[in-house]
């Protein structure tokens, strides 16, 4: 079955970006960004955004789109690119995916549970519990409520614990009872074609040559101004370290060595140790794609690996 756009996922520093550059330069597609924090205008350094010249050399979508105060969520980023999939088709183009936001990917190919919408209100009641409470006993009311949920949230899993009570209270029902209802909705149509999507996975054979990288992309990053970006930030006065913008992975150590809760001489190894955490994070999420081509992004020579398999594809696709 042909696919209508392929897919380059991995974990952050594994160099999705120089595989889509690559592709881009023998095929006639555009970019789709997946990634959650490209999204935020502003936010260059942190991010790894491409390069001024890689945006001028293909066209690319859904970078700086949002400013940081405003929030981008899984369903607006379905919406967006499944529009923009359209668009690139129409007008002749290859659309490609390029990103290591894993939730996006996966709401794109399995769609969304019907769950209730953010309610502004009952977030900011829990906030306000959290305060006076922590957020460990907020872990425990959720275990009452939802113990499937909060079996897999850490006790300061301050995000996802809020989200999971806020369902529960909008709703009456736990975030896990709409979890199942999409993963049945899902069986029953038997999944949704974009499922049958094509996506190369670049993942590690070898952990550590991935944390090198990542140690060596912080240190560029540290660098190139990254503290002073977060300054800049910080600087315009309306920005707090709970918007989903400021806890992206760097930005949230950065703001945090700014307030002193840690020295500023920590700060590398806190960013680092965070971004480890994220990729193991997202090799997990790409474990659980059963439609991946991996590609080993530390082999020999990944890029030429990536472009056999996008022949291949395109091959198959025209079958």
């Amino acid at each position: 079955m042909s696919a209508p756009y392929i897919c380059i996922a991995g974990p952050t520093a594994s160099g999705k970006t120089a595989a889509a550059m690559a592709i881009a330069r023998q095929y006639e597609v555009e970019i789709i960004s997946v990634d959650s924090a490209l999204v935020y205008r502003g936010m260059d350094i942190g991010t790894a955004k491409p390069t001024p010249d890689e945006l001028a050399a293909v066209p690319h979508h859904l970078i700086d789109i949002r400013d940081p105060l405003q929030a981008y969520s899984a369903a607006e980023f379905v919406a967006d690119a499944n529009r923009l999939i359209e668009e690139i088709t129409v007008r002749g183009k290859l659309p490609m995916l390029v990103g290591g936001t894993m939730l996006y990917f996966k709401a794109l190919f399995d769609g969304l549970d019907d769950m209730p919408k953010a309610d502004p209100a009952v977030r900011a009641a829990l906030a306000d519990e959290a305060v006076a409470k922590g957020w460990p006993a907020l872990h425990a009311e959720l275990a009452r409520v939802d113990p499937a949920t909060a079996a897999r949230l850490a006790p300061n899993d301050s995000q996802r614990i809020s989200r999971a009570l806020e369902v529960f209270r909008v709703s009456g029902q736990p975030l896990s009872f709409f979890h199942q209802q999409g993963a049945l909705k899902k069986e029953a149509a038997n999944a949704s074609p974009a499922a049958t999507a094509s996506l190369i996975s670049l993942e590690p054979q070898d952990r550590a040559w991935l944390h090198e990288r990542i140690a060596q992309r912080f240190d560029a990053m540290l660098a190139a101004g990254f503290v002073d970006e977060v300054k800049a930030l910080r600087a315009r006065g309306d920005l707090n370290p709970d918007l989903p913008s400021m806890r992206c992975v760097g930005y949230r150590q950065a703001w945090e060595a700014l307030d002193h809760v840690y020295p500023m001489s920590e700060l590398r190894d806190k960013g680092i140790f965070a971004t480890r955490q994220l990729a193991k994070r997202q090799i997990t999420w790409l474990r659980s794609m059963p439609q991946r081509h991996v590609v080993a992004c530390d082999g020999d020579k990944p890029v030429t690996e990536v472009l056999h398999q996008i022949a291949q594809l395109m091959n198959a696709a025209r079958r």
